[in-house]
């Protein structure tokens, strides 16, 4: 009766470890941030999308020279 029980607690054991191993590697890959097609650019498309902001900026800072002369040397002596 002891080799019973010996196998018993044994097979316990053994399932309690896996249990808990399973549970865990689950819950370690729920915490992966899931890419999702969205939000996912490839180079290409950020280089556009910087090119149109730089052309963007560049819009905004002519407009600021035409219509408030002296702005660039103003917001440099804040820094």
């Amino acid at each position: 009766m002891d080799f019973f029980e010996f196998i018993i607690a044994l097979v316990f054991i053994v399932g309690a470890f896996v249990t808990i191993w399973v549970i865990a590697v689950f819950q370690r890959k729920e915490k992966k941030p899931r890419s999702s097609s969205e939000t996912e650019y490839s180079l290409r498309e950020l280089s556009t999308i910087a090119e149109s902001m730089n052309d963007r900026i560049d819009t905004l800072e002519s407009i600021l020279d035409a219509e408030v002369p002296g702005w660039r040397e103003r917001n440099e002596n804040q820094r």
